[in-house]
């Protein structure tokens, strides 16, 4: 069995819809730094970071970050189940899932740590460094709605994990809001994985949607 460390509304969303769709056999375990009475210590003997998602593998072994999970999960799993079989269209939704957090996640780091990244500790600079990085994970996203199209899904025939990642990480800092004008036909994309009959349950576990 898979035991996934996760928290409601956080990025294990992603990591439990692959383990979801390939249909293998796993535990969640509550554990989140900021809520008081989950597993957290639990949590930091598998990893010391105490970040969310982390995976254990079945044979013990840990895993953790999100795409570097759903990437092992769709090489494990049946061929185009969440990763295409086609090499390289296989190959595109990899990349996909490396870009998402490099350019989009690392965006909300700094939208919710704005401190971490200047020296200037005052409410304005603070309030610029925010608009600035917005401006700059909205464009991120704008790109990767250009560059990574559905037919009908970024998987294919069906969701997988480019599609569980970009719907889950698509959620937090206004995003969406921001797709719905600048990409509505991509706003609708993430719109049809959320309710996708393999994941919604998922997504209303984690967002009541």
């Amino acid at each position: 069995m898979y035991t996934l460390y996760g928290f409601k509304g956080s990025g294990s969303a992603a990591a439990e819809m692959g383990l979801r769709v390939a249909g293998l056999d796993y535990r969640v375990v509550n554990a989140a730094s900021w809520e008081p009475g989950s597993a957290v210590d639990e949590l930091r003997k598998v990893n010391p970071l105490v970040q969310i998602p982390t995976l254990v593998l079945p044979g013990g072994s840990v895993m953790t970050e999100s795409a570097a999970i759903l990437i092992h999960l769709g090489l494990v799993v049946k061929p185009g189940l969440l990763l295409p079989a086609d090499e390289t269209e296989r190959a595109q939704a990899i990349r996909g899932l490396v870009y998402i957090p490099a350019n989009c996640y690392s965006c909300i780091t700094i939208l919710d740590y704005p401190e971490r990244f200047t020296s200037a500790g005052d409410t304005a600079s603070l309030d610029n460094v925010r608009a600035g990085t917005r401006e700059r994970l909205h464009k991120h996203w704008d790109i990767f709605a250009d560059t990574f199209t559905a037919s009908p899904f970024l998987n294919g025939a069906a969701p997988g994990a480019l599609d569980f990642l970009a719907a889950v990480v698509s959620k937090w800092s206004g995003s969406r809001a921001h797709l719905k004008e600048s990409r509505p036909a991509f706003f609708e994309l993430l719109q049809r994985i959320e309710s996708h009959e393999s994941v919604a349950a998922v997504f209303a576990s984690h967002w009541g949607t």
